[in-house]
């Protein structure tokens, strides 16, 4: 399975002789679209993945600071602790997301960020999103709510890179507004019809 849309197409059957009226001739198609991840599964997602950062930030940094008697309790955003937080969390996904389309937390829930302009995801995608985008919503976490607000279940970090998060495989079908036939071309079908209609006369009589 892949991430780009399953599209099957169809045109209605017509029997010989049949009056085609214009309200009826239509071609009605059904394509089918990778399914968008809502607020709480994708909250569920983050929340796994904030775990995973803080136990490699415990795991990894936090000893190094108690060898060399530096201070983990400060808060400020410019503490050497924030500041190495801050670098592994952003990097964390970052590069899970640009390598992978996913991070830990996204793999165990079957979710997969795509792009909606592009078929593979660009370094300028990922950084708008899991960088500008991110920063932007760790500041103002309300706005992660825009999930549930904007089109294709984009938060904001979504919509700046023009992504979004989709279930790996769950499909749903998108309904198409039909392609109605144009009236020119239901005139020029009615000629064919009538020069058919005329000819044939002309070859019976041509015949006696």
């Amino acid at each position: 399975m892949t991430n780009n849309e399953i599209v099957m197409q169809g045109s209605p059957s017509m029997e010989n002789n049949a009056v085609i009226e214009p309200s009826d001739v239509s071609i009605k198609s059904k394509s089918y679209t990778l399914k968008t991840a809502g607020f709480w599964i994708r909250f569920w997602a983050f929340l796994l993945d904030g775990f995973i950062v803080s136990a490699v930030v415990g795991i990894l940094i936090n000893p190094i600071f108690y060898l060399m008697d530096w201070s983990l309790s400060e808060s400020v955003w410019y503490a050497p602790i924030s500041i190495i937080t801050a670098i592994l969390y952003y990097s964390y996904f970052i590069l899970m997301t640009k390598f992978f389309g996913q991070t830990l937390g996204k793999m165990v829930f079957g979710l997969r960020v795509i792009s909606l302009k592009h078929d593979q995801l660009t370094w300028s995608d990922v950084l708008f999103r899991d960088w500008i985008g991110r920063i932007i919503n760790n500041i103002f976490m309300p706005l992660y709510i825009l999930v549930v607000i904007l089109p294709e279940n984009q938060g904001l970090h979504d919509y700046f890179a023009d992504t979004t998060v989709v279930h790996e495989k769950v499909y749903i079908e998108k309904a198409e507004a039909p392609t109605i036939v144009s009236q020119q071309e239901e005139i020029m079908v009615a000629h064919e019809q009538e020069e058919k209609v005329e000819l044939a006369k002309l070859e019976g009589k041509n015949e006696q």
